[in-house]
């Protein structure tokens, strides 16, 4: 039994939202790099996002409204804002061609998509184009809105909240519709797993393109979370990636296996296991977990950090079954587990009848989290839905077993469908766009391994750079396959359908693709040592691959492409700051990145005898001797002469002293004269300075209270002639103290000292 009872059973997302910021406004909603926005701060651009969608583009109740952005704080505002507006967000990926995007829209007749700077220029000029950067910077003075009009959008629970589109066999991608309710009721039943929690800092790493996006996003907010986002490009940038780990404090992310392999591998390489202490739970899912993975990470991440393998198609609201890795017992294959609260499974055989123990079945999922049907596609919502003992379950289409133990266990699909790198890919949709081309009579797509696509090709006019075109302006990346093999017919059987068993195999169309693609052009010593890392990357060790050659068309992918990058950093010892793997995409050859290589060589080189030496003592500068001097001789008072003190007072709203604590403790430590000692050594009369780390323990004094202009003038001045109020000697010289207003305390009935108040004043010196 797997059902508990919901504390809000009938409200939608963005209440979810709008009651966080409530319970916390000062609190960190989400952060990217070095910006970040309190709850307060993003409700405040939500809404007036929310505003121009309602009072400038009318978008009603149930409207779908597309967004295409790459990672930022924007992609935030904006699935927010789509929310609180009563539209149905629609994501669509900055990287799929423009022709796919065409087609995406089309289906969902939105007639608005938001954007911002750069991917402005993804989308023809007839479609309605909103600019969120633009909005946003058009509205940073704060001013209070009239919330009336966001108050009067009538939602209710059962509505949608968002679509995402997955792969469809007859070649036109589906679009699942998912409601409010099922996705409230889906996160609160993670929260009552112990897999998210209020305090969790949770890092969104999924592309816009997995469902897994909408729960790092909303799911974080709605149960007052704080999101971290990485800015365009960072999975792929290991180095980054577990910087972001470490500097925010990460709890908790959510990965593909395919993505877990190249980090903690990477981890495990450079010994750096301390990026991982701050982590509690990694979340796994999308596709089969292996042993070796689990046992890689397990060994990579801290004792008390929890392991989770998922399980769920977008249908059923993003996971519908989870599994605690544990590898004492999970010795021979991953579960996927058990159902989440409120979620039913079954195993069912041909027939719909429950299938016997030990025997493989189809798993149906029922519960909270069933979809609402696939968006204008009431015949395949029909044959996806089937309702049992008067409840409705969701076809997966994939076959599992339950062991001894009640744990259900992933053994493959009935169908053609496969996933690749966590994506969910309809074979069919592929084949299809491929036979657009009029010169293909016959075409079919299988997965090969576990990480290519291949396409067999039956035609006698038409060449591999061809079909690569064609697919990369129709097709997104995940989908292009990896090998092209060209047949003048494929094989048949005896019903006269492609005998798959017959097909060449991709290992020698492969070798082959290489052998083709030689060049006459001798590789230079540097261009073969590249040329073995490529080999050891892609498998290939006997094959020898040209200069001028795509690593995109021998076989490579994104995921592999992290791999050669950090072999080249291991290689050629250099870092992402020096180098990153932007430019490496950009010119895929081997030629290409040679000369990327020994740019960064020639400059090492050049710059190998010089160093930065972080002394941290030594003798005091001339200038420093002389104000020494003057404060010991000219002026014998124990009162400090130079100090420059100001005031400043809180006239409107409220300031949070933990972040002001934590802003000042940057400042000491990013400027070193603040946290300077100097010290006469009386045994050679030298004086001597020494950069401290008082920056760790700075605090910001808060004892004194005034009740008018005279009492905080008197209060000024006994702090500018305090002895004590500097240290020289231990490198104490700099001092912050709030003084806090009788009118403040009055009003904050907890006499709490977490905020300075309207009226208080900060004193620096």
């Amino acid at each position: 039994n797997t059902q508990i009872s919901f504390p809000s059973p009938s409200i939608c997302i963005h209440h979810e939202f709008v009651y966080q910021v409530m319970r916390h406004p000062q609190k960190l909603a989400v952060e990217l790099d070095e910006q970040s926005l309190t709850y307060c701060e993003l409700l405040y651009y939500v809404q007036v996002l929310s505003f121009t969608l309602l009072n400038e583009y009318l978008i009603t109740p149930g409207e779908v409204v597309c967004q295409c952005v790459e990672r930022s704080l924007s992609m935030v505002i904006g699935i927010m804002s789509i929310e609180m507006a009563g539209g149905v967000y629609c994501p669509l990926s900055p990287r799929d061609p423009q022709h796919r995007l065409h087609t995406l829209t089309q289906q969902t007749q939105s007639r608005l998509i938001l954007v911002h700077y750069l991917t402005k220029i993804k989308f023809h000029h007839n479609i309605v184009l909103l600019d969120i950067d633009l909005i946003v910077s058009n509205n940073e003075r704060g001013e209070n809105g009239d919330t009336d009009g966001l108050s009067n959008v009538l939602l209710a629970a059962k509505d949608m909240a968002y679509i995402i589109f997955t792969s469809g066999s007859t070649g036109t991608p589906k679009a699942a519709q998912l409601r409010h309710r099922s996705f409230n009721r889906y996160i609160y039943s993670l929260v009552c797993g112990d897999v998210l929690k209020e305090k969790d800092t949770i890092m969104q790493i999924s592309r816009c393109s997995f469902d897994t996006h909408v729960q790092d996003i909303i799911g974080t907010l709605t149960i007052g979370a704080t999101l971290v986002m990485l800015h365009p490009g960072g999975i792929i940038d290991l180095t980054y990636l577990t910087d972001v780990i470490k500097k925010k404090n990460v709890t908790c992310f959510t990965s593909v296996p395919s993505l877990l392999q190249p980090l903690f591998s990477f981890l495990k390489h450079f010994n750096d296991g301390s990026s991982l202490l701050s982590l509690r739970c990694v979340c796994t899912g999308g596709e089969k977990c292996s042993v070796n993975l689990i046992n890689l990470i397990l060994s990579s991440i801290a004792d008390h950090c929890k392991l989770w393998n998922f399980y769920g198609p977008a249908e059923a609201t993003i996971v519908c079954t989870f599994h605690r890795v544990n590898l004492m017992v999970d010795t021979q294959s991953i579960p996927i587990g058990i159902p989440l609260s409120n979620y039913n499974c079954m195993m069912v055989n041909q027939y719909l009848q429950s299938s016997a123990s030990g025997q493989e079945g189809e798993l149906l999922v029922g519960g909270v989290g069933v979809f609402a049907g696939y968006l204008g596609r009431d015949d395949l919502t029909a044959t996806a839905l089937v309702e049992i003992d008067g409840q409705l379950f969701y076809r997966t289409g994939d076959l599992v077993t339950i062991d001894n133990n009640g744990f259900l266990h992933y053994q493959g699909r009935k169908d053609h469908q496969i996933k690749l790198h966590g994506q969910r890919i309809e074979l069919g949709e592929i084949e299809r766009s491929l036979l657009n081309i009029s010169s293909i009579s016959a075409c079919v797509v299988m997965k090969w391994k576990d990480d290519y696509l291949v396409a067999y090709i039956q035609s006698s006019d038409i060449n591999e750079q061809e079909l690569r075109q064609h697919c990369q302006s129709h097709l997104p990346p995940h989908m292009i396959p990896s090998i092209f093999i060209i047949l003048e017919k494929l094989p048949l059987n005896q019903n006269g359908k492609v005998d798959r068993k017959q097909l060449l195999s991709p290992g020698f169309s492969l070798s082959t693709s290489l052998s083709s693609n030689t060049s006459d052009t001798l590789l230079n010593q540097f261009e073969e040592h590249i040329h073995t890392i490529w080999c050891q990357v892609l498998h290939c060790n006997e094959s020898h691959i040209s200069t001028t050659t795509s690593f995109f068309s021998v076989g490579g992918h994104s995921l592999l492409f992290i791999e050669l990058y950090h072999h080249y950093q291991s290689v050629f010892n250099f870092d992402t700051h020096t180098l990153s793997i932007a430019p490496f995409l950009q010119q895929p050859t081997i030629s290409q990145h040679s000369q990327l290589l020994q740019t960064v060589i020639m400059n090492d080189i050049k710059a190998t005898q010089w160093h930065t030496l972080h002394i941290n003592e030594g003798i005091a500068s001339f200038a420093q001797e002389r104000i020494f001097l003057d404060e010991q001789v000219r002026f014998s008072s124990d009162i400090a002469i130079y100090n420059e003190l100001f005031t400043l007072q809180v006239v409107q709203g409220s300031l949070s002293v933990n972040r002001l604590l934590q802003a000042f403790r940057y400042v000491l430590n990013k400027h070193k004269i603040l946290r300077t000692s100097l010290t006469f050594n009386n045994d050679d009369g030298i004086l001597e300075q020494c950069v401290t780390d008082i920056h760790k323990t700075f605090t910001i004094t808060m004892n004194q209270t005034f009740e008018n202009e005279n009492e905080l003038r008197d209060i000024i001045y006994q702090t500018t002639i305090n002895p004590d109020l500097f240290d020289l000697s231990t490198g104490h010289v700099f001092h912050a103290e709030i003084l806090k207003h009788r009118i403040s305390l009055n009003k904050n009935e907890n006499n709490s000292n977490e905020f300075i108040m309207n009226s208080d004043v900060l004193l620096i010196a």
